[in-house]
């Protein structure tokens, strides 16, 4: 599905200059994708920054990790 998006004169010459051989739909699709994985980081470490301002949730969190922490040493050889 093709759709039509406006951009601003600057913006499409920057999308140009981006794209050189190939194409401005690859570039946009790529800088969506980056953006996309940016804020779902950003949203992540935020709500990490929130738990850790929870003592009693950090706690839970410490503990939830030791737990599996010991499911490592299950006795078994591995790589």
């Amino acid at each position: 599905m093709a759709t039509n998006v406006r951009v601003s004169e600057s913006t499409y010459e920057a999308l140009r200059e981006l794209a050189g051989e190939g194409s401005i739909q690859a570039v946009l699709t790529e800088a969506v994708e980056n953006l996309r994985k940016q804020r779902l980081l950003e949203q992540a470490n935020a709500a990490f920054a929130a738990l850790r301002q929870d003592p009693r949730a950090w706690k839970q969190e410490c503990d939830e990790r030791k737990a599996w922490d010991s499911a490592l040493r299950d006795g078994l050889d591995g790589d």
